[in-house]
């Protein structure tokens, strides 16, 4: 192809990085003109990029890659956006995570992850997605009044237990209480309300989630903490962080149980990451999420065929899991503008969890009564 053409990022155009790319990648310039494309865009879209055309011409105007290319020059940052469908003149239509970044000098680089054809299993899961959360608003209603009878259960528990006893009965309405106030959200889920922020001693949330777990599907594994003590209040909401972290644990362990020698560890452990930013949603400016969480397990690892796949809805390792606690641990952790990862091998898993800290001038929560 003849590069020369470009009127801008001409520089990248050219580099052997360019036309090595393993996934499709074009260079639009000023006026939206494809000017540049790599052999993988070649392979992919053919003859859509035979003459260059605008890319007026070559997109219709309501098309999500359009909607993506018009945020990236509005905003003048990267913008990405997964799971569009890319329609050009001449070339089959695909499904890709696509990407678009400013180059400085008025050209737009343009890539394409291919996904998988959505065939007719996958798009059922997505209408059972869909009726999942119609389900989930219809019954939040019918899910309070088993929850009152069940607190009002533990509170007399409580009344007549003995010492030992006593913060068991207390964690029964504790956790009563969290999934109430998480069903009365559950309503407006599909909303995006705005977080309800504060400044949230992450801590006390994995000492909560410690207790739970330790009392539940942690029973019989060695529980460790490693915890920063110097860490300052994360900026979030509390019975969301409780569920973020209460999720992963419940997977840890699980996969440390997986091992079936007895010798099953989870290890929860936090750390400060200095200069750590994370990009804002629709390619906003970045932010700090200098606070890290650890949960790591000694368990047989994420099979290799699942760990592109595992934050997507109905992704699961387990024999009759549903696939979705992952995927709303994600979604949460997003919406508190942090980001989660992980690593995989056998042996070891390690999910990491990067969130924003409480502005400075936030007084933190106080410290509950009897600590």
């Amino acid at each position: 192809m003849n590069r020369g053409e470009c009127l801008s990022g001409v520089q990248w155009a050219k580099s052997a990085a360019f036309d090595a790319w393993p996934e499709a990648a074009f260079i639009l310039d000023t006026d939206e003109r494809i000017c540049a494309a790599n052999e993988a865009a070649d392979q992919l879209l053919g003859r859509a990029l035979g003459g260059r055309s605008g890319l007026a011409a070559a997109v219709q105007g309501g098309s999500p890659l359009r909607s993506l290319i018009g945020r990236c020059l509005a905003e003048g940052a990267a913008v990405r956006a997964r799971e569009i469908e890319i329609a050009l003149p001449g070339a089959p239509r695909v499904l890709a995570d696509a990407a678009a970044t400013p180059l400085g000098d008025g050209s737009t680089l343009v890539t394409l992850h291919v996904r998988p054809q959505i065939g007719p299993d996958r798009a059922a899961e997505q209408r059972g997605l869909q009726s999942v959360m119609g389900l989930g608003q219809m019954l939040a209603h019918e899910v309070k009044n088993p929850l009152a009878g069940i607190r009002g259960a533990a509170q007399l528990l409580r009344s007549a237990a003995s010492a030992e006893d006593i913060p068991l009965a207390q964690l029964i309405v504790d956790e009563t209480d969290r999934i109430r106030r998480l069903v009365d959200r559950m309503e407006a889920l599909t909303e995006d309300l705005p977080l309800e922020r504060s400044a949230v001693n992450i801590h006390q949330v994995l000492d909560r989630v410690r207790a739970l777990a330790a009392n539940g599907v942690a029973d019989g594994l060695l529980l460790k903490e490693h915890y920063d003590p110097s860490l300052p209040p994360a900026w979030g909401e509390e019975d969301q962080l409780i569920q973020i972290f209460l999720n992963l644990t419940k997977n840890a362990a699980e996969a440390a149980h997986a091992r079936g020698d007895g010798r099953g560890e989870v290890t929860i452990s936090t750390s400060f990451r200095h200069g750590v930013r994370v990009r804002g949603p629709h390619g906003g400016s970045s932010r700090g999420a200098p606070l890290e969480v650890k949960v790591v397990d000694n368990g047989p690892g994420v099979p290799e065929r699942l760990r592109e796949h595992l934050f997507e809805p109905f992704v699961t390792t387990k024999a009759g899991g549903a696939g979705l606690g992952l995927a709303l641990v994600a979604k949460l952790v997003a919406g508190h503008g942090g980001l989660i990862d992980f690593e995989s091998e056998p042996g070891r898993t390690v999910f990491r969890v990067l969130l924003p800290a409480a502005p400075a001038t936030v007084p933190a929560q106080p410290e509950p009564a009897g600590a």
